[in-house]
């Protein structure tokens, strides 16, 4: 059986007669992840492309032979559905308006942003591959609000969202530290009526007990010993939006009652001040303490606890939607590929198995950080068990129950088998069924991909 890989690895076609851009581009996608293919002019282009298979091009429009627009009407009839992108030195808006009425799918200027350059270039592959009508689709299988999921309990999650997004309510975000809390926070501030006013967020806890009602409410000039000049508070800047209160179970005593007449009235002074300040301030709360246990034990005021508490919405731990950890560990892999200069294709099939098992007591921040030090300590392009953090190999907690009615040797074979059907699928709906090239993909050869496509019971979709 081949190494388990995963395919998420698209291929880019650089189409350029200067061999320095070719090079600069071709290293900068690579970092970023993709495999790269070059060639100098527009017919040595259309004979790559009919030896391989490439998920979106980049062509210059000065060339010899043929150039960028003469290669562009060709492939929009060769291969109507790759996305095309121009680049060149010499844009103006006549040579970018005939570029896109032939069917580009954008034109981008030298010199060329490297952010810019690669947002385009995913954006083109994610077209190419899933096609237009399929993105939306594709941004719900991971999940909503720029927040990664698709477990039920994460729907749960999204359905609060949907529901109190737009209205005035507070909302008291509680879960474990690592979470994804300030996430939460973010997604109903963007999503809400304010989501072009401020969102001001204080970790609560990160404030000394004898600072935070200057940082909360501001002071005037002479307040205080070092208050030179006067400063608007939290409450203030996010005047109009939304406030975010981290951690805000760690507010002191003494504090809590000025808190809840700045929530309940919208009106409080500086520290030094006599001027009533009103505002209008919609608050997020998050914590990682049972407040309702605080109030038990006179910790927390019970009337800022119902305040707080309007509406409440519980993010679980990792270890209870664990069904999200594959998209998270992609997700952050190809963050940290951009990071880092790395082109880590993903987990092989033992890696993954320890990730699934761990507890994740970090849970989101701890599985983030582990999947930065694999991509760092890695020396393929694939992330072997060896690689995980000593904590996830030596934990023998919650790993998978065996199935007392099947061996060992019959459970490790199940779920490689799998392991590879999977990735074998995801390669023919990557290459939209071309065994040749998803073959390429999965780096084994055109008769092996047949055979384990007909021992999987995977139709034969080969458009070649």
């Amino acid at each position: 059986m081949p190494k388990p890989t995963t395919v998420n690895r698209h291929q880019v076609l650089i189409v350029d007669d200067e061999p320095n851009l070719r090079k600069v581009l071709g290293a900068m996608l690579r970092g970023a992840g993709y495999d790269v293919l070059a060639a100098a002019d527009g017919l040595e282009a259309l004979e790559v492309l009919e030896a391989h298979h490439v998920d979106a091009v980049i062509t210059d429009l000065r060339m010899p032979r043929l150039d960028g627009m003469g290669l562009l009407e060709r492939l929009s009839t060769l291969f109507p559905t790759l996305p095309v992108i121009i680049i060149t030195a010499h844009g103006t808006v006549e040579a970018a308006v005939t570029a896109l009425k032939h069917g580009a799918f954008d034109f981008i200027s030298k010199p060329f942003d490297r952010d810019e350059m690669q947002q385009v270039v995913t954006k083109a592959i994610r077209t190419q591959v899933l096609g237009p009508g399929d993105i939306l689709a594709e941004e719900a299988q991971k999940g909503r609000f720029k927040i990664i999921g698709q477990s039920p309990a994460m729907q749960e999650v999204y359905s609060v969202i949907d529901k109190v997004a737009a209205t005035p309510s507070t909302v008291l975000i509680t879960g474990e530290s690592g979470t994804g809390k300030e996430l939460i926070a973010q997604a109903l501030h963007d999503h809400s009526l304010r989501a072009g006013k401020p969102l001001i967020k204080v970790n609560c806890s990160a404030i000394p007990s004898n600072l935070i009602e200057s940082e909360l409410f501001g002071h005037e000039k002479g307040a205080f010993t070092g208050a030179i000049t006067s400063k608007p508070g939290r409450f203030e800047l996010a005047d109009c939006g939304t406030l975010f209160l981290d951690e805000v179970g760690e507010i002191p005593g003494e504090m809590q009652v000025k808190l809840l007449r700045a929530i309940q009235e919208g009106e409080f002074e500086r520290v030094g001040g006599i001027r009533t300040i009103k505002v209008d301030v919609r608050l997020v709360g998050a914590t990682n303490r049972d407040l309702r246990q605080a109030v038990e034990r006179g910790e927390f005021r019970d009337d800022l606890y119902y305040r707080l508490n309007v509406v409440k919405l519980h993010l679980p731990p990792l270890r209870e939607r664990r069904t999200d950890i594959p998209l998270l560990v992609d997700h952050f892999i190809a963050k940290f590929n951009v990071r880092l200069g790395r082109s880590i294709r993903g987990l092989d099939a033992a890696a993954l198995e320890r990730i699934l098992a761990y507890a994740w007591p970090g849970n989101i921040r701890e599985l983030e950080n582990a999947i930065e030090r694999c991509i760092l300590f890695s020396e393929g392009d694939t992330v072997t068990a060896d690689a995980l953090p000593q904590e996830i190999l030596e934990s023998g907690a919650e790993r998978p129950a065996f199935q007392n009615d099947t061996s060992l040797k019959a459970q490790v074979r199940a779920a490689a088998e799998r392991v590879e059907r999977d990735l074998i699928v995801r390669a023919l709906k990557q290459t939209r069924g071309n065994v040749t090239h998803a073959a390429r993909l999965l780096k084994i050869s055109r008769k092996s991909l047949q055979n384990k496509m007909k021992e999987f019971s995977l139709r034969d979709r080969d458009e070649t």
